[in-house]
Formats: structure tokens, sequence, C-alpha cells
């Protein structure tokens, strides 16, 4: 499976239903610049994710740092992280995808004692997972046999996932990693959570810097560092780029024209909007508008 309309809430909580089988897990193979964004947009969601790239290669962004993931090699991001993904060097890059709901690793017996540490750390956002390493090569086998397992649903398939789950759980726990719990870093989470909230509530509305700081209860350039930690840009210019997230839905609606849109989503001025725009989606709206309707119209029906 191939998802390519990547949807996210308001408080950029994934929207995919993360159950493609009779189990609370959800495993597929995304190309990136395949995504009508021509990206992975910033995203956060409960359940675990395992990455293992099959063909080139990657950056992601967890928590404001950026990783580069190539192909054979794999990552693991923690629950309730804020993470994109972008292709690089136009490598058409491809990679299977494994998100689990954290509840379904281990039995409730074994959870709090091999599950809620880990999800609770907050030193753990993320892990490189590299072939070469035993524990991550493992990892890696694992996730690939799970996507084969769902793709051939033999019998007992679903036992045979979730003995692999196990096992990908196991090698984690083992590699020694060093966990921490530092209160200021999940207060410094919680309130970048609150001002991204507060933005995709107000987007279509005059936003100012001091608006968007009041909500995470922070002072102007506490607010603009928090933004250059977690997301690499200014408050602003996250704003314009949310705005134009949501311009790509309406202008695929054939009653609104590129000056309607620009309203809709909090521009006060078409022709900054046009400029936007071409430098953010490196085409005009229009042009988008006339390629999703063909793209739609030739669109076979389900």
């Amino acid at each position: 499976m191939q998802i390519k309309d990547f949807m996210v809430d308001r408080n950029l909580k994934e929207l995919t239903e993360h159950r493609t089988v009779a189990l609370p897990i959800a495993c597929y193979e995304t190309i990136i610049n395949q995504n009508v964004h021509g990206y992975i947009p910033l995203h956060w969601h409960d359940e675990l994710q395992f990455i293992l790239v099959i063909k080139g290669q990657s950056i992601f962004q967890v928590n404001g740092e950026n990783i580069v993931v190539g192909e054979g090699e794999g990552l693991f991001i923690n629950s309730g992280c804020l993470h994109m993904a972008k292709d690089m060097n136009d490598s058409n890059c491809a990679y299977i995808c494994l998100n689990v709901s954290p509840s379904f690793i281990l039995s409730q017996e074994l959870y709090a004692t091999y599950v809620t540490p880990y999800i609770q750390a907050t030193n753990l956002s993320y892990l490189q997972l590299h072939p070469n390493e035993l524990w991550g090569k493992n990892i890696l086998d694992a996730v690939r046999k799970i996507n084969e397992l769902i793709r051939k649903k033999s019998l007992y398939y679903e036992l045979d996932i979730f003995i692999q789950l196990t096992f990908i759980w196991k090698n984690l726990v083992m590699n020694g990693f060093q966990l921490k719990y530092e209160r200021m870093e999940m207060l410094k989470s919680h309130r970048m959570k609150q001002m991204l909230d507060w933005i995709h509530t107000h987007y279509a509305d005059k936003i100012l810097l001091e608006d968007i700081a009041r909500a995470g209860q922070l002072s102007r350039s506490e607010c603009c560092r928090y933004f250059k930690k977690f997301l690499k840009k200014t408050p602003l210019n996250y704003v314009i780029e949310y705005r134009i997230q949501k311009s790509l839905i309406l202008l695929q609606k054939d009653h609104l024209n590129v000056t309607e849109v620009a309203y809709q989503v909090g521009f006060n001025s078409t022709s900054y909007f046009i400029d936007r725009f071409r430098k953010y989606m490196k085409m005009t709206p229009l042009s988008y508008k006339k390629r999703m309707s063909n793209f739609n119209s030739n669109r076979p029906f389900d």
C-alpha cells in the first residue's frame, strides 16, 4: 500500500489509520516525492514508528534534529515526537514504514518495565538503525519480514507478526541506550505543541509573533528560539508554510479561484500568496490547480 494523500489534523496528529491488519499496527511502503505535498509534512502520532529505507536517501527531521537515512538503513521514531521527511538529492526515496501501538509491543505485565520507560524518556526521540550493528540489523530485517507477512497473509501470520514485534523491541532494549528524564525537556515539548495548536486553529486570521509566543507562555525571543530548535525556521515562516499546505486542498475545488483560496487561508494579498506558493511548491497556484484537476479527472473510480 502506498499512501500519497498524507493528512493531519489541526494539532498535527496524523489521521492515517494505523491498522492495515487485524492488529493495532500498519505497515506500508511510501515514495516520499509522490506524496501530495512532495514530502512527508510535519506530524506526530501515538504509535511507535520503524523506518527501513529500501531505495534512495532521505532526510528525516525529528523534534528539530536532522537525520540522513540511506538505502538499507533505518530509523526508530518514538511515540509523540514531531517528525517529517524529505527526499534527498532527487533519489526517489522509498521506505517501509511500520507503525505499532505501544500497548501491543508487550503484555500488560511487562509493559511498565520494558515499554513505559522508553516512551517517556526525554532523550529518546529517535534511534538510527544501522545494518552493520547486530541489534540494528535484527530490527531492520524484522521490519522487512512484517511487511512480507502482511502482503502474503499466510496461515497464522498475525502470530508471526507478534513474534517479530517482540523480537524488534528486545533488540531495541538490548542496545544499551541510557535513558534520561528531564522535566524541562517535557515542558519545552508541551509548549511547542501549544504554539503549533494555536497556529493551526488561527492560521486564517491575522497572526503576530506576540500571539504565537503568548500561546506558549513565552517571550517573543524565546518563541523564536523554540521554533529554530524544533523546526529550523521562524514562527512566521512556519505560519506561511502551513497556510500553503492548507491551500493545497482548497485549490483542488473547482468553485474556488486562486484569490479566494489565498484569502481563505490567511493571505491578504494574492500576489504575495502566489510568490510564496511558487517558492514553496516550485510552481504557481494556478499551475498546481490545473495539474490536480487533470490528475483527478484521469483518476479511476474506486
